[in-house]
């Protein structure tokens, strides 16, 4: 089965905006706390709001949510964050469905209804007239994958639409903004648009003079691009201008070492005032083969950070260089995370432009080196993005892209459930899985190789474990394979879900019994019973780390030999790779060790983030260090775990529901004295803020957007002191062992002790 996909040419569009979607204007200079351009050093900021930081107060967020409401009675804000087919910005991608989804945040703390206008011109719609669909006042709380119901769409066609909603007093908002949308030639084919990817011009952030015709450049990050030279020759002229990811002192590390990126050219100058693009080489093994192709105009990119003009006829002030960075758009401010740890937002911020900066090829690709998506990148990719930023579709494109064009290792297979089920958990739509269905089922779950026990065997493929071969802990791959037959076991009760979810309640049936047959057999047939832990496979006795920390990521560990495990996992350190830390930072949070999962976080040892930031790197790594990995590339998203490990598990903020009808908040800040952040969602930023300063009693603040509500897990600190609720006590319910409030609604609440 092959997806209807936007042509990866789409991904090249060389149109320069005045307006990028990375929060700010472009030029302004990396780590700009506006958030221009790619600057991300915005730890602490609230998207669109103050969020009181290091004051313990609540958690605000502006577009359009948080405390939408308010006190009863208060107006409802206009509905904001327009969503068409997922797209922030449909009009500038074409839209192939000819029923179209749409969404929006929601203005009111509990949405009674919502009436929705499309309109063929923007005269008509700023008339309140929906020529093409006026939904009515529609009784409904409904403000997501609402699909369009009105007149025929045309090819090509253009059309704005809008909504209002009422409240539960039945007042209405004012309208939101307008949003444009632009059809394709043809309609009806299924196929996931995305944005084209953007250029965004960026300054140094320090220029420094070597002689009078030599100077050195640092633009603060590295970034997927090329630069661009303004000079005023009065002759013809040769200079040489070098770029790389790495430096040495005041010059461009032209032997880095590795896959890490270096090049120098020799530039002509003609006379006169001329900007220059300077073209780098062609690397023959990125743009071949099975490597995603950028468009023609686009052409050649590469990663750099730092620059040295030599030979240059006249001096070189800062303003004649940029750094013209290619990424797909986004939305710097759409998040943040501040923490007591300035390590922990140091890890943050390297992590969350991970997400960003590889996007240029316009979908997930593993790096630099092969410029090729695979599966497992693009999962962790896409984990990060949702928590960054409110943009599903590029995620989307790349999933389904993968689904079209899989790739060889068998976990990177079983990767594919994973994100199809993340797909719709975070938007709350079925047709990517309804679409992805047969696929999933005919070539991801391997159910032809299930034995009678109800465990696969994976004979004859390609399990992978960890990547490269020497972070696996000695794992000893067998036939019947505990860290494969893990990720099995939750791909059984996923596809149960996405079943139930598309209405085969039979299928979902028969997957729960595979799912629940084979948990079984991986605790009955897979675990040394002298030890209580996981084996590697049948016929080993070896327990590795990736054995005992994929089935405790996954839920798989029965309670009576939980603490064995955990013990064990924590004893392991950081025996994976950066890949296999998303897995042993999932299992330590799921299972209640918030401080192991931090110290290892933070470590300072040479198989951490530390250590990448110690190196120079501003993107993450491929593997912890070159001695792991010697041609190891400096760019690598699969590398940035953190930047939804932290969301996800330390602030929390996960679906409970798919698109976060419901969202569970379970904050684990382990020892520290404070954390904050603001989590994206479909449905708008939730804020969460802990502060706990020493000899002082623990707040707990929690923003949720209009239209939500969310089960909390109170952290000990406040349940051990009888918390109250908005200075009401708390009306708590206990499940095994934990505390959680249920059906928290939207606003802004504090917990607090008495």
């Amino acid at each position: 089965m092959q997806l209807g996909l936007v042509a990866c040419g789409q991904s090249g569009s060389n149109q320069t905006r005045s307006e990028t979607a990375m929060g700010g204007t472009p030029g302004q200079g990396a780590g700009s706390p506006s958030g221009g351009g790619l600057g991300m050093g915005e730890s602490g900021n609230a998207a669109g709001g103050a969020t009181g930081a290091g004051t313990g107060g609540s958690v605000t967020a502006g577009g359009g949510g948080l405390g939408a409401g308010g006190a009863p009675g208060e107006e409802s804000r206009a509905p904001s964050g327009l969503l068409c087919e997922l797209l922030p910005h449909p009009e500038r991608s074409l839209i192939t469905d000819e029923r179209p989804e749409l969404g929006f945040i929601s203005g009111a703390a509990r949405q009674t209804a919502y009436q929705i206008l499309v309109a063929t011109n923007r005269a008509a719609l700023d008339s309140d007239q929906g020529d093409a669909w006026d939904s009515g006042k529609k009784l409904s709380e409904q403000s997501i994958d609402i699909e369009y119901a009105g007149a025929p769409l045309q090819p090509s066609g253009t059309y704005f639409w809008k909504v209002r909603t009422w409240d539960a007093a039945d007042a209405a908002s004012p309208w939101s903004e307008a949003q444009e949308l632009k059809m394709a030639a043809a309609l009806g084919a299924y196929g996931t648009p995305r944005a084209p990817v953007e250029q965004t011009p960026l300054p140094p952030v320090k220029v420094t003079a070597i002689a009078p015709d030599h100077v050195f450049a640092d633009f603060g990050r590295d970034a997927f691009g090329w630069l661009e030279l303004e000079l005023d020759a009065k002759t013809a002229a040769t200079v040489t201008v070098r770029l790389g990811e790495r430096a040495n002192g005041s010059s461009v590390n032209l032997t880095p070492g590795g896959s890490i990126r270096a090049a120098s050219v020799q530039l002509q100058l003609q006379p006169g005032l001329r900007k220059y693009r300077v073209q780098t080489p062609k690397d023959t093994r990125n743009t071949s083969g099975e490597a995603i192709r950028l468009a023609d105009e686009l052409g050649v990119v590469m990663p750099f950070r730092f620059v040295e003009v030599l030979g240059s006829p006249v001096p070189i002030q800062d303003e004649m260089l940029r750094q013209v960075a290619v990424h797909y758009p986004y939305d710097a401010n759409a998040s943040a995370f501040s923490s007591s740890d300035s390590k922990l937002n140091q890890i943050w911020d390297i992590s969350k432009y991970s997400m960003v900066a590889p996007t240029f090829a316009g979908i997930y690709v593993d790096g630099d080196r092969e410029r090729i998506p695979y599966e497992g990148d693009a999962y962790i990719q896409q984990l990060g993005h949702y928590s960054i930023d409110r943009e599903f579709a590029l995620a989307r494109y790349s999933h389904e892209y993968l689904l079209a064009h899989p790739t060889w290792p068998t976990e990177w297979k079983q990767h594919s459930v994973l994100m199809a089920w993340a797909d719709w958990m975070y938007t709350g739509n079925t047709e990517s899985i309804a679409e992805a269905y047969d696929v999933l089922v005919a070539e991801k779950t391997f159910e032809s190789r299930v034995d009678a026990d109800g465990l696969l065997n994976s004979a004859g493929l390609q399990d992978l474990v960890d990547w490269p071969e020497g972070e696996r802990d000695g794992h000893v791959v067998k036939e019947v394979n505990t860290v494969v037959n893990a990720f099995f076991c939750r791909n059984l009760q996923q596809m149960a879900e996405m079943a139930r979810a598309l209405g085969k309640a039979s299928e979902a049936d028969r997957y729960d019994g595979l799912a629940n047959k084979a948990i079984e057999a991986l605790n009955r047939k897979l675990v040394d019973s002298a030890t209580g832990l996981y084996v590697d496979g049948v016929g080993t006795a070896h327990s590795s780390l990736h054995s005992n920390m994929v089935p405790l990521a996954f839920g798989l560990v029965p309670p009576a030999r939980l603490g064995k495990v955990v013990d064990f996992v924590k004893s392991r350190g950081m025996a994976c790779s950066v890949y296999g830390a998303q897995y042993l930072l999932e299992g330590l949070f799921r299972a209640g060790e918030a401080q192991a999962a931090l110290e290892l976080l933070t470590s300072e040892s040479d198989r951490s983030w530390m250590n990448m930031i110690r190196a120079g790197a501003t993107i993450t790594l491929e593997a912890w260090d070159v001695k792991y990995k010697p041609n190891l590339d400096w760019n690598h998203a699969w590398g940035g775990a953190p930047a939804n490990i932290l969301p996800r598990f330390l602030l929390g903020v996960t679906p409970r529901t798919a698109g976060f009808g419901v969202a569970e908040i379970r904050p684990q800040p382990g020892a520290l004295a404070r954390v904050e952040g603001t989590v994206p969602t479909i449905r708008g930023p939730i804020g969460v803020s802990w502060a706990h300063p020493a000899g002082q009693t623990p707040t707990l603040d929690i923003s949720l957007p209009g239209n939500m509500q969310a089960d909390v897990q109170l952290p000990a600190g406040l349940t051990e002191c009888g918390a109250l609720l908005d200075g009401l006590p708390a009306q708590l319910n206990v499940e095994d062992g934990t505390t959680w409030l249920k059906g928290l609604t939207s606003g802004e609440h504090r917990f607090s002790c008495p």
